[in-house]
């Protein structure tokens, strides 16, 4: 069987990848450097409807299955992992409302999401709590017909300037999802700055102190939290990242077949060092591999199959180990060269190791991959 994107995927991968050469790859050491991302980057996503790749057209959406998403992530990691972590986490919060909300969280949020008007987030990470998502320590209580939350949630991506949240806390003793919008009384938002990666994915930690929300604005079902509506979330930011990481891969690719045909060392370009050249072959089939399993997690997401969860899993804890060491690789490529700012590589480098660890990290998609071979062995 031959994988391959259809003409029209082809077509969107041409603009997707026009759309990051002139809109992103010249600016991103900007936004690294100033650990924000401009306003006018956010809007131009917006306006091509990227924010919105997912969404249907009835709701201001582009409309395009997952395929589409994924090379989409791919094209937009390629030039910038901190802009592509917006389309990762407004997507989660907007899938989540389309799969799990009432008529009217999806008629009040829908369209304003699609548009960019609302940018959403995910939060479900806490100070002392990761990994282990079901043990969150937020709590949820009823309060004179409302709800009140209090606790910590941290590394919240876009927290900083998102307007809606996708939050996880304890309600009747099990994990359960809510809307949580910007403006609400008790809520604190606290900008996070000098990470090691994704710079400019702007990270907040929200304080919420007795925060008051209406009882409208719990998602699903009370216990519904993470065993669905997190888990159907997480599984397209698994994808998303996993996307983003071939595009990591790919532009450190791209920037080593450059440095290395322009380089002389002993009297000729290094890319004729024998070296030299086992270190792209090792990345051109790498990168190649990984992108083969990211467009198969997509397909089988599209054919709604039930190994599509499974597929993400080991599409993204593959692309990100293939990341790292394709950065590693490019930036001994480069010399000394690549441990300078004015190589994009040592960024690429940093980006990648935020990889192996958001959207479950690389141990516990090693748990999880290996729990379902056994099982597959002993059904």
């Amino acid at each position: 069987m031959r994988i391959e994107l259809t003409p029209q995927q082809k077509e969107y991968q041409a603009e997707f990848r026009v759309f990051t050469d002139e809109m992103i790859m010249p600016y991103a050491h900007e936004f690294d450097r100033e650990e924000c991302m401009p306003r006018r980057v956010i809007e131009a996503l917006a306006q091509q409807k990227y924010l919105a790749a997912t969404l249907p057209e009835e709701v201001g959406g582009m409309g395009g299955d997952a395929i589409v998403f994924g090379v989409l992530n791919e094209e937009i990691g390629r030039g910038c992992s901190s802009v592509r972590s917006l389309l990762t986490v407004h997507t989660m919060a907007a899938q989540a409302i389309l799969r799990w909300g009432s008529q009217a969280q999806k008629a009040n949020w829908l369209p304003r999401l699609a548009t960019g008007e609302t940018i959403g987030a995910f939060a479900l990470t806490e100070p002392d709590v990761g990994s282990d998502a079901k043990s969150v320590e937020t709590a949820v209580t009823p309060h004179n017909g409302h709800l009140r939350i209090n606790g910590r949630k941290k590394w919240i991506t876009y927290g900083q300037i998102a307007d809606l949240f996708l939050l996880f806390a304890q309600y009747e003793g099990k994990p359960t999802a809510f809307l949580v919008e910007r403006d609400r009384p008790g809520l604190t938002i606290r900008p996070i700055r000098g990470i090691l990666g994704t710079k400019a994915s702007m990270l907040a930690e929200l304080h919420l102190d007795d925060c008051e929300i209406p009882r409208d604005n719990l998602l699903g079902a009370v216990g519904f939290g993470f065993t669905a509506v997190g888990s159907s979330a997480l599984d397209w930011g698994r994808y998303s990242v996993a996307c983003g990481c071939v595009g990591i891969a790919q532009a450190c690719l791209e920037a080593s077949l450059d440095y290395s045909s322009k380089r002389k060392q002993f009297g000729v370009y290094i890319k004729e060092h024998q070296l030299i050249r086992r270190m792209i072959t090792n990345m051109v089939t790498n990168v190649e591999a990984a992108r083969l399993m990211c467009y198969q997690a997509g397909y089988l997401k599209d054919s709604g199959d039930p190994e599509a969860a499974m597929a993400a899993f080991k599409a993204k804890y593959f692309a990100s180990v293939i990341a790292n060491q394709v950065a590693q690789d490019a930036v001994q490529i480069h010399g000394a060269n690549g441990c300078s700012d004015g190589y994009p590589v040592e960024r690429y480098l940093r980006d990648a190791k935020v990889m192996e660890i958001i959207e479950g990290s690389s141990q516990i998609q090693q748990l999880i991959i290996a729990k379902d071979a056994y099982k597959s062995v002993m059904a």
